[in-house]
């Protein structure tokens, strides 16, 4: 007979051991109150993501894995986040999981924070911490697959319980078995797990994995909508907003489902944000492009505009796209020249930050790091001192000030102010909201480009992505703001008109 660990255990022990733990949920007292009351879901709030694997950080070198502890790591990165003008810090999955590897996501401890960062206590204390200094949390949760490990669910009763009988729905792309979300205890499980975060743990968001998976049979539309585990979504989604309206559920979805952030009751999946997977590959793939034939692709950078209302859309550059060959940010953009590439990528992300939708990066994209994340590794500290750093937390904290890049969703809060083919390299970008309005220009031309619209009477330069703090060539004392604006090749200005 195998043994197994306690499905609903609050504690592990660290890998390889694999027992659950009797631990106190009361021995940590949450002191966030005004942040829990205070908190909101509002589309029309500001949300900039720094998402993050907290194994790989930081590096502790007292430590024999190099891990810093919930505690640790709260003296570390607030302060960070801070500085960094961010709204709020997401996690990589932080329940229990016996290989490193998997960063979190094949799960064995749906009730159990890792013991690689310490104790439950410690984690709430983080939490905690993070509220009190302004800072939302949100976590990935896995709804679709856990870990094949025999300690863990797998064939808990001898049978296949929590999984399919069968290997071809039971097993997933990614070496784990998939949940029968048509067993009433399985759908028990998994959304009492999920209400488990935001009410134990106060987390202030769950970011929900693989969402297609649980649309569409092993992801594919071409085998049809799952209803069972659409049921199971739209249910759980329903009573998680019920008890934690203020809470944010987030959809990694790559599908064209429609609804998905539409409420349950009004026909949709309940989600208040999903993924736009679709404009982050149209923008990366722009970038890749090399500058000539940059205005035979410009549909790349139009066409999330002919839909970003038909949901709430969240901008993601993450942890996906800077692991297996993909390459890091900077890294992608076209070129052998790294002061090219890192002035395609402050223009790129000034397009970014101006488009609709909100935001998130991954760990190392704020650096400009020109190598992949390694869960085994840390970021590179040095480049911290670096313009390119001092550039993207400049445009962070710009953001977070300015409530016109925070209307993401009505019909009015974004305008084209250029989209013209004698200039087929520069975008221009009018977002209104809170009183004010904004005008972001984007040259990603390897020529300087001329925009002679409308500047307002007196334009207020907001951010210049090719000053010389930021690694450019422009110097205060070179600044005209009058009409017609000449921009550098691959710069970007934002200016409140």
């Amino acid at each position: 007979m195998t043994e197994h660990c306690d499905p609903y255990g609050f504690a592990m022990e660290l890998r390889p051991a694999c027992c659950s733990i009797v631990t106190n949920p009361d021995e940590y007292r949450f002191t966030d109150e005004k942040w829990m009351q205070s908190r909101t879901a509002s589309p029309d709030a500001p949300l900039n993501i720094y998402e993050m694997h907290l194994g790989s950080w930081q590096r502790n070198s007292e430590n024999a894995n190099g891990w810093f502890t919930y505690e640790q790591l709260a003296d570390r990165l607030i302060p960070y986040l801070l500085d960094g003008g961010y709204t709020h810090v997401e996690f990589l999955p932080l329940s229990e999981h016996p290989f490193d590897g998997s960063w979190g996501y094949q799960n064995t401890g749906f009730f159990a924070p890792t013991s690689r960062y310490g104790t439950p206590a410690q984690l709430r204390l983080l939490i905690d911490r993070l509220h009190h200094a302004g800072i939302g949390a949100i976590m990935d949760f896995v709804p679709v697959h856990f870990a094949v490990d025999s300690y863990g669910l797998a064939r808990y009763d001898g049978t296949p319980l929590y999984e399919y009988p069968h290997s071809a729905v039971g097993e997933s792309e990614w070496g784990s078995y998939n949940f029968i979300h048509s067993r009433r205890e399985v759908r028990c499980f998994l959304q009492s797990a999920a209400n488990y975060w935001l009410e134990e743990f106060h987390f202030d968001g769950l970011r929900m994995d693989a969402v297609s998976r649980l649309i569409y049979w092993q992801g594919d539309p071409q085998r049809g909508v799952n209803g069972d585990t659409l049921d199971f979504l739209k249910n759980m989604n329903r009573g998680l907003k019920a008890r934690h309206p203020s809470a944010l559920l987030i959809a990694e979805d790559s599908t064209a489902y429609s609804g998905v952030t539409r409420p349950v009751d009004e026909g949709g999946l309940g989600f208040d944000y999903k993924w736009d997977l679709g404009w982050m590959h149209d923008t990366l793939e722009f970038c890749r492009t090399q500058p000539d034939l940059r205005p035979r692709d410009r549909g790349k950078l139009l066409w999330s505009m002919h839909y970003f209302a038909n949901e709430h859309y969240l901008l993601p550059l993450s942890h996906d796209e800077v692991v297996h060959g993909k390459a890091a940010i900077v890294q992608k953009m076209w070129g052998a020249d790294e002061k090219d590439k890192y002035a395609q990528a402050r223009t790129m992300y000034l397009y970014m930050f101006a488009h609709p939708g909100k935001k998130l990066n991954f760990m190392g994209n704020e650096l400009g790091q020109l190598y992949e994340w390694n869960e085994a590794g840390t970021l590179d500290g040095a480049l911290a001192d670096r313009p390119f750093h001092r550039f993207f937390h400049s445009l962070c904290r710009t953001y977070r000030d300015n409530s016109a890049l925070h209307a993401d969703y009505a019909p009015d809060s974004f305008a084209w102010a250029e989209n013209r083919m004698d200039e087929p390299s520069l975008f221009g970008l009018v977002r209104r909201g809170g009183g004010e309005t904004l005008l972001a220009l984007c040259n990603f031309g390897d020529a300087p480009a001329v925009y002679d619209g409308e500047l307002g009477e007196a334009p207020v330069l907001l951010l210049h992505t090719d000053m010389t703090e930021f690694g450019g060539d422009t110097e205060e004392s070179d600044l005209n703001l009058e009409k017609p604006l000449i921009l550098p090749p691959y710069s970007g200005m934002l200016l409140r008109i």
